[in-house]
């Protein structure tokens, strides 16, 4: 398995590429308008990235402050934004498990395929995964609304997650956390694309769940989408 956090200390526009090639039929942005309303929201976003979340909700959103611990791939997500034309939104390096938020002020904390780090680079994550979900519970006003999307599996039809994921996405769920999924195929314009793109990121295993089309060629993705609403002051 490629080491992913090298990976986007060193290589941020190649998996900038790679990502900009997943959901290619816009799912993920309907199913989060099917959670909660995104007109106008005040969004804090943990891990994120290159940007792909926050140019989705870029459009829609009031303003967006968008944190991440990887430096190059905040600057990847500047350039696009700004390219994009977008003003809304801010960004700033950040921990999930604290950021540069005032609380009580988000409509939407949003955490996209990011949270699982933790479980990668920590024993025992479970309470560290705790401390990342009271910190986008802090952020969000009373009645708003937490999102963390995780994949559900690379190359597969139908939900089947990667075995080191499986006890967190449990968590998730046991924390009171609701869920839902959605396909996010990816697209590639050729053959070649497609094992470029994939291989440096997910190795050679997905490679053979390639399916060449005449629009492209594609792999299928599922998707996870884990959410619940914080409560009202009493």
């Amino acid at each position: 398995m490629p080491d992913l956090f090298e990976i986007f200390r060193t290589q941020p526009d190649k998996y900038d590429a790679l990502v900009s090639r997943e959901d290619w039929e816009g799912n993920l942005l309907s199913a989060m308008a099917a959670i909660t309303d995104l007109r106008d929201a005040a969004v804090v976003e943990f891990g994120a990235g290159t940007g792909r979340v926050t140019r989705l909700l870029a459009p829609l959103a009031r303003s967006i402050s968008a944190f991440d611990v990887s430096q190059p791939m905040l600057d990847v997500a500047a350039r696009r934004l700004r390219e994009a034309g977008y003003a809304n939104w801010q960004i700033a390096v950040g921990d999930h498990r604290a950021v540069a938020a005032q609380s009580g002020g988000a409509d939407l904390a949003v955490a996209g395929w990011t949270v699982c780090a933790i479980v990668v680079a920590t024993e025992n994550w479970e309470p560290e995964i705790r401390r990342a979900l009271d910190e986008m519970r802090r952020v969000l006003r009373p009645g708003g609304t937490l999102i963390v999307i995780e994949t559900l599996g690379t190359g597969w039809e139908s939900p089947n997650p990667p075995d080191s994921l499986r006890p967190y996405l449990g968590f998730l769920a046991e924390a009171g956390l609701r869920q839902t999924w959605i396909r996010t195929d990816y697209r590639f314009a050729s053959l070649p694309e497609a094992r470029d793109l994939t291989e440096f990121f997910f190795g050679p295993e997905p490679l053979d769940a390639l399916v060449s089309t005449d629009g492209g060629v594609l792999l299928p993705e599922c998707t996870g989408l884990w959410w619940s609403v914080k409560e009202s002051a009493a």
